[in-house]
């Protein structure tokens, strides 16, 4: 009886500090979210019009050497390949959120082309890899968090992040790569 009085004077003496930390920090959060949903809904309608424009098929041709060598098996001008480089520069922008969707999409059209539907292909998994490590050039959601919280120079991060992101990323393609190798 003694823990249990000991115990809720512990946490009901603080139940208005409690209370008022989470309305205004839940309040914070809902304007975060909002704040950041306009930035997401930017870039998936750029996304949108370079798809329609056929500026991803451009970017394609561009990327196509390198893809062709991490996706040997899509074959080529399949709705994999443009959902895959869609995520993969929505990623680079640092705008992960909006690029989930196209992630899915990719998987789901990767999934069409999989001979066994009960294990992921070496395709699938390159791209979760590549999805997950994800060479950022302009991390917007850190940018924003940092002149949120009132960094004098949020933007000193983009070198840093450009380099671990870098790195990691041909690290887990090599990698993949390795294993790939190895289990086959």
């Amino acid at each position: 009886m003694i823990v249990i009085g000991i115990v809720g004077s512990i946490y009901f003496d603080n139940l208005q500090q409690l209370n008022t930390v989470i309305l205004d920090e839940g309040s914070k959060a809902i304007e975060f979210t909002i704040s950041l949903a306009a930035i997401m809904s930017l870039w998936m309608g750029i996304m949108n019009i370079a798809k329609e424009s056929g500026l991803i098929d451009k970017i394609g041709v561009r990327m196509n050497f390198i893809l062709k060598k991490l996706f040997p098996r899509i074959p080529q001008n399949h709705k994999a390949m443009n959902y895959i480089i869609m995520n993969i520069i929505l990623n680079m922008l640092g705008a992960g959120n909006g690029a989930t969707s196209f992630g899915l999409k990719a998987m789901e059209e990767l999934q069409t082309l999989n001979d066994k539907k009960d294990r992921a292909s070496d395709e699938m998994i390159m791209f979760l890899v590549i999805n997950i490590s994800s060479i950022q050039l302009i991390p917007f959601t850190m940018l924003k968090i940092r002149a949120d919280l009132g960094s004098a120079n949020p933007n000193e991060i983009i070198i840093s992040t450009l380099v671990a992101t870098t790195v990691s990323t041909i690290v887990a393609i090599v990698s993949c790569k390795i294993f790939e190798r190895r289990i086959k």
